[in-house]
């Protein structure tokens, strides 16, 4: 019999009405929670929603501060001496009852450079931080390190020559070092120039469970000069929101104060790539994916335990099984992921950007996943030959991680090694989320975060796919006619 042949009976064999029923109950578990989200899923406020920052590339970001500014021609610069920096923590750990002194690590004031008051426009800034020293950061995303064991007092100075903003920072202010320099291409002859605060909140971890709590940063500046191409007074603004705290309304009002020549700015909030208030992605449409996989684990592992058959026959059933898998996770994910993401934008709702390769990796990968994993399943069903153990067991392998690591159930260094060791570890084809040193977040499963790259967790899953299948080839009868 022909390789075409033998698919054909198989793949006739394994269609089933209740196997072609689990299936489209399968897809539908993706596909029904997913919908459902986006149907009560509308922006509304009280009054007008504030703007979700989003950047040029379509990016959601951070970009809340408080700014004292005028304005800055093509060419020239700003100077100041940074002479303090404090701030305030609301209810840090362990007992969350006190309000302290101090500077979360990523808490930042210095000069910056910025396209105008809107949130997500282009800027480029020099800063002392909490806790990492003197950076220079652009765009969201770019950060580069000056003196990290810099401290106040320190002389900072941003200079502009068309496109070009560089960074310079001294102890004395008479030895200037050169920390980065960045193009932003397109800047208009005219931008806004001054100093800034911002202190993004304090994030603490119960269990699995990320709080994140209110904190604020005060800088203090003196010998503020600002060189070539200015025009006009000082404005004082926030960008972004502030001030509705009870601590900035009773105890410290984040904004700027000018006294004989001194400016202390105060600011809550931060710059940078990942917007404080989490926002519809990927991983919020896909919360039925666990169920599905557990409805294809338990019909690839119950298709294993069919009567003996020859080893071309095994690997034709897992072909088929593979099959089968795929085509249901192509159609769940694909419809989930156009019709959820096109409702929400239509509702208002700001979600995060999906690049066309992005989601074709998402929506390729995770088809390719559900194949695999009922693939290790099908092996095991013809390994083991008793149906329910076959099912328990490949529940419990392939299910069961990928459902326990999707919630904050377990310690993260659990969930991690799960996700490193397991058949879940081929579940990081679906993360879309980027890890990044400047920003301080819940870098977790259960956040969306994956300890391994896409390609490393599919081929750890891979690696189990190839083993179950060789496995359950071994159990097969040999024949004179295997492998033609």
């Amino acid at each position: 019999m022909s390789t075409i042949e033998l698919l054909r009976r198989e793949w006739t064999a394994f269609r089933r009405p209740g196997r072609l029923i689990a299936l489209v109950a399968a897809a539908l578990a993706v596909i029904a929670p997913g919908l459902l989200l986006t149907l009560d899923n509308h922006a509304s406020c009280p009054g007008p929603c504030p703007a979700t920052p989003v950047a040029g590339d379509g990016s959601v970001v951070s970009d809340t501060f408080w700014f004292l500014h005028r304005d800055l021609g093509r060419e020239g610069s700003i100077t100041v001496r940074m002479t303090s920096m404090t701030g305030t923590i609301t209810y840090p750990p362990p007992r969350h009852d006190r309000i302290v002194s101090g500077l979360v690590p990523w808490a930042k004031a210095g000069i910056i450079v910025k396209d105008g008051m809107r949130q997500g426009s282009r800027y480029a800034a020099l800063m002392m931080t909490g806790s990492h020293g003197v950076r220079f950061q652009h765009d969201y995303r770019n950060d580069v390190a000056g003196d990290v064991s810099a401290r106040s007092p320190r002389w900072l100075r941003l200079s502009r020559s068309g496109d070009t903003i560089t960074g310079f920072e001294s102890a004395d202010g008479r030895r200037w070092h050169t920390v980065a320099s960045a193009t932003l291409d397109g800047l208009p002859d005219t931008v806004q120039v001054g100093l800034f605060a911002a202190s993004p909140g304090d994030l603490t971890l119960r269990g699995a469970i990320a709080e994140v709590r209110f904190t604020q940063a005060v800088g203090v500046f003196d010998n503020v000069t600002v060189e070539g191409g200015a025009t006009g007074t000082w404005d004082s603004d926030p960008v972004g929101e502030m001030n509705h705290t009870d601590w900035e309304k009773y105890h410290n009002a984040s904004g700027a104060v000018v006294k004989d020549g001194v400016i202390t700015i105060s600011g809550t909030g931060d710059i940078g790539p990942l917007g404080e208030e989490g926002t519809p992605g990927v991983d919020s449409l896909l919360t039925g994916l666990p169920v599905a996989l557990i409805i294809m684990v338990v019909v690839a592992a119950r298709h294993g335990t069919r009567a003996a058959a020859s080893r071309r026959s095994v690997v034709a059933r897992a072909l088929v099984v593979a099959g089968a898998g795929f085509a249901t996770g192509l159609v769940a994910v694909g419809t989930v992921l156009a019709a959820g993401l096109a409702r929400l934008g239509g509702n208002g709702v700001v979600v995060a950007s999906l690049p066309v390769p992005t989601g074709a990796r998402v929506i390729l990968g995770l088809a390719a996943v559900l194949a695999l994993c009922a693939v290790v399943a099908y092996g095991l069903g013809v390994s083991l030959r008793r149906r329910w153990s076959a099912v328990l067991v490949g529940v419990t392998l392939v299910a069961l991680p990928c459902a326990v690591t999707a919630l904050p159930l377990l310690p993260d260094a659990v969930s991690d090694w799960l996700l490193r060791l397991t058949p879940a570890a081929g579940f990081a084809v679906k993360q879309t989320l980027v890890e990044y040193p400047q920003v301080t977040a819940h870098y977790a499963a259960s956040a969306g975060y994956f300890p391994l790259p896409w390609w490393a967790g599919l081929t750890v899953l891979c690696a189990y796919a190839v083993l179950s299948l060789l496995i359950a080839v071994g159990r097969g009868q040999p024949e004179k006619t295997d492998w033609r």
